[in-house]
This record gives structure tokens, sequence and C-alpha cells, in this order.
């Protein structure tokens, strides 16, 4: 049985919500332009340099004057509708859900079988990606160094149906941890050598779609070497060609979930949006109010079967203001040839963001162990092969920093694998501000990284002395992608993508991971 599309068990209940809504959607507008009218950005204060516009003062003056009226005069309304729509919240499930209807028949009318794997070879390639978007109300958003937040949507939904519908082009380089000049690579993977810097493929943006210098070893080349802690990685300019599930964060604005979710729909058919509460919540489930959804996104090519969101209860100060938490979903990919389902398990979350609060980011990571654990225990069947199961999001600790020393230990990464640790991936994804800047060439040159990439956080009162000795400077990395490898580990082989299409978009460096899941003939027959 399919997810139910509204969040609210009825039409009566959603009525009332809409009404209540309504009733504050033109003041809470005129407070976000309130505040946009009165922030620029880095780029639009270059623009009016470079245009000697001197009106700026009076526009910010008398745009001020007319939206702080305006919200005046529709606050007792909005006052009203919070009245209304903060009981409701109690009746709401926790996400939307969205399914594009099908534009084809379905695979059990077409006798289709074992869907995503490639007919007789038992076999399928699954792609993964996150991104941190920003997707703030505009005026918030601008405290991060992005505006038009709508624009910003649009755009982003639209570069990443561009990127999922091209080719996978890619060409490769050396690793930027190398300390010799950097060339062409001949293998996607490093070489028998113990010397021999790991490799990763580049496209920079001025060079888009360029045709490959070397041709990449399929895995039945006699040379594609793949030992435990081999794991190929790129960097791309482009959005990640045929990406199967994407996991959004921070897209906390209503009306820009929308319109991703318009733009993302006949790509992605089932889409999970406006995830989280609102409001007061029951005690024990959420640390405060509410004012903002979790800002999870969820989009995917495969039919959702199950989907539990799980709210953080240790949330403080800015961060308790927004309903961060788990977002756990159960996915169909097929079925094999003795009529028992493939399914996958993906989770996407956003851990605590403050610096110097790691112990709260280690509860999180307690919770959310366990939560996975629960909802794969009680939605398990027997009748189904679990053919993936990954865990991705915002983390807000990285791997090099002595302040996230706490968290770099957890006991989660001895259940899942992180690629970028066990291929020893030389790349950050916190930039400095958001700005455009040469992202490809960034992560390959050490001089850019300083420049544009954040650094390692120090111990309080702690002095760092970075990179140590020999070592390159690499930068922050908190976008994660993960995969549990006790399940699947004998059936998959990874390949790691980094791209950077959004640049200038969003205020991080999104990852990308391609899964390549072998199912051997018992599993493939029965099991």
């Amino acid at each position: 049985m399919s997810l139910r599309e509204s969040p609210f068990p009825n039409c009566f209940v959603e009525g009332l919500h809409a009404v209540s809504w309504g009733l504050i959607l033109p003041c809470f507008w005129f407070l976000d332009r309130l505040i946009a009218v009165c922030m620029s950005t880095s780029l639009e204060r270059t623009q009016r340099q470079e245009q000697e516009c001197y009106l700026h003062p009076l526009k910010v003056f008398f745009g001020f004057i007319l939206f702080l009226t305006l919200f005046l005069i529709t606050a007792p309304l909005a006052f009203l509708g919070f009245l209304l729509w903060a009981p409701l919240q109690a009746a709401r499930r926790p996400f939307s859900y969205y399914q594009e209807p099908p534009s084809r028949p379905t695979p059990a009318e077409e006798g289709e079988r074992n869907l995503g794997f490639e007919a007789g070879a038992n076999k399928a390639t699954f792609g993964f990606a996150t991104a941190n978007l920003c997707l703030l109300p505009d005026g918030i958003a601008r405290f991060n160094n992005l505006g038009h937040t709508q624009r910003r949507a649009t755009a982003i939904g639209r570069s990443i149906v561009q990127g999922v519908n091209r080719p996978h082009i890619r060409i490769f380089v050396d690793s930027p941890s190398s300390c010799g000049t950097l060339s062409p690579s001949s293998s996607l993977l490093p070489g028998p050598s113990t010397t021999s810097p790991a490799s990763y493929g580049a496209t920079d943006p001025a060079s888009d779609g360029a045709v490959p210098t070397t041709t990449p070893p399929k895995p039945s080349d006699s040379n594609y070497v793949a030992g435990p802690d081999d794991v190929p990685w790129e960097v791309s300019s482009l959005f990640p060609a045929n990406v199967d599930i994407l996991c959004l964060e921070e897209v906390f604005d209503k009306r820009a979930a929308v319109k991703l979710t318009n733009t993302l729909g006949p790509l992605f058919n089932h889409i999970l949006y406006d995830v989280g509460v609102y409001a007061c919540q029951p005690p024990g489930s959420c640390s405060s109010f509410k004012f903002f959804n979790s800002g999870l996104f969820l989009a995917s090519r495969y039919p959702v079967l199950e989907a539990q969101y799980h709210c953080f209860p240790n949330g403080r100060g800015e961060d308790a203001l927004a309903a961060k938490g788990l977002l756990s979903a159960k996915v169909l990919v097929g079925q094999n040839q003795k009529e028992k389902k493939l399914v996958g398990y993906f989770n996407c979350t956003h851990l605590h963001a403050p610096e110097g609060e790691g112990e709260i980011r280690c509860e999180q990571l307690n919770m959310l162990t366990k939560w996975i654990q629960e909802f794969q225990v009680t939605n398990s069947k027997p009748d189904e092969v679990v053919v993936f199961d990954v865990l991705s999001g915002d983390f807000n600790f990285d791997n090099c920093s002595p302040d996230d020393s706490l968290e770099q230990r957890h006991s989660l990464f001895e259940e899942y694998r992180d690629p970028c640790r066990a291929g020893r991936v030389s790349f950050g994804t916190c930039p400095k501000f958001p700005d455009p800047f040469p992202v490809s060439r960034t992560l390959e040159r050490e001089d850019l990284r300083k420049q544009y990439i954040s650094s390692p956080v120090a111990l309080d009162g702690c002095p760092m002395v970075y990179p140590e000795l020999g070592q390159p400077w690499v930068g922050r990395r908190i976008d994660y992608i993960l995969y549990r490898e006790s399940s699947i580990s004998k059936h998959c082989r990874t390949v790691l993508d980094l791209w950077t299409q959004l640049a200038g978009l969003t205020d991080h460096i999104p990852v990308g991971l391609r899964l390549n899941v072998f199912l051997d003939s018992d599993t493939a027959q029965s099991e």
C-alpha cells in the first residue's frame, strides 16, 4: 500500500490548515521582506559598485517603512491564524508525500523483473547524492550570504535535472594530496604500487563536456584493483548522472520545497518534503517550540514503501528552533526470480550545528543509530532482500578538527562505512562563503583550498598547527554519505563523486555516491 500524499488525516483538517496558513502567510512574507531589504549579499554589493548605483540607501529606507507598515497591519490576522494553526500540528503526519503519476505501465503490468538490474546480469548501480541547500526564508538566508531563495530553488532544481539526464563524462588527474605535479592518471583506481597516489577525476567548470583523457577500467578489466581501502572518486562540475535517491538538507522554506518538488517530480517520481514537526510537541519528543521543520527533503526514483521521522529532543540555542532529526525510508527496487522483493533503506539527517557542542551531536548519533535499527527491524519482511543501506546528510563535524574528536570516534563509523575516510580523500565541503568560485580547481590546488574552504576547528584554548609537517591542507568535510557493509559488502563496489554545479547557489559542496550492487546467483534466485 502506497503512502498517503497529504500529511493530514482528512480533507476537513487539511482545509482548516490551509485557512490558518493563509492568514499567517502575508504577515510572514512582509517580515521576510523587511529583513531582506536591509540585508545585502556580497554579490549584490559588488554589482552595485560595478554599476555605480547610489540609490540603494533610499531603497532600504522606503522599503523598510513600507514592509514594516504592512507587517503591522497584517499581524492581527496572523495571530488569529496562529491560534488555529498551532493545535492542528498535533494531527499532522511529519512529512508530505508527492507521487508523480506513472507515465508508462507499471513493472508488474509489463512483466518486468529485477527492476533496476540489468536483465540476466544480476547487478545494478544505485546513485545517491546529498546537498545542504540553505533554502531558508530569504531574509534569514542572507545571514549566510545567500539571497533570492525562490530563484535559487528553481535554479537548483533545473541544475539537478540537467545533470541527472546528462551522459556521464569524466577526465582523470592525480589526487590533490599528491606533492607532485598534476598529470593525467591511467586508471580510476591506484595501481599495486604503494607509493603511487590515489587518483580521482576532475572536470573544470570552464571545460564542461570535455572528452575524457582516459577511459576508466571496467570491473571486469584485469587492471581493476579494489582493496578494502581503495575507493575510486572524482570531482565533477556537473550534478552526478543517474542519481536514484537524493537527500537535501535545509529546505526549510515551504514555497521553495514546492518549487523543488514540481521541478524534480517528473524525474524523481516519489518525494518526501516538508519533513518535520511544528509548534509544541509531546514532552520528550522535541526540545522546544518549532518554528521550522527539519529541512530534510528526499527524492527517489523508486516507490517509498515505508517512511518514518524522528525529531532530536536535545536541540539547543538557535538550532532548537528547527525540528532537526532523522528521516528513514524503505524503497522498492524490484523483484528477484523467486518473486522476493528487492528493497533498500535510505536514511537522511542533519545534526546539531554549533561548534564546541560535540556531546550533543554524539547523543544524536546514538539516537539515529537506535532509530535506524528499530525502523529496519519493524519493517523487514522474510520475503525481501536488502540491496543497500545508506545514511547521508550534514553531520556538522569533520574528520580533521581537534574540536570534533569525540564525534570522529563514534561507534556509528564501525557500523557504516565512510568511503571518503576509507579512501583517504582530500577535500573539504564547507566553503568559507557561498560566492561563486572555481570549485573544481579549488579542490585540486592547496593554495585555493586555503583561500576558500573552512579550516579545521581547534579545541578551546589549545593552539593548533595545521596541517602537520608534510601533510596537505584539506579543510572541513561535514557532508557525508555512508553505507552499511554488514548486509551487502560482498555484493557491492563503490565509486565516490563530488560535484560542483551548485556552487554559488548554496553554502556547501554537495557529495554523491555510486553503489554497484552485484547479486550472486543464489541471492538473485532465492534469498
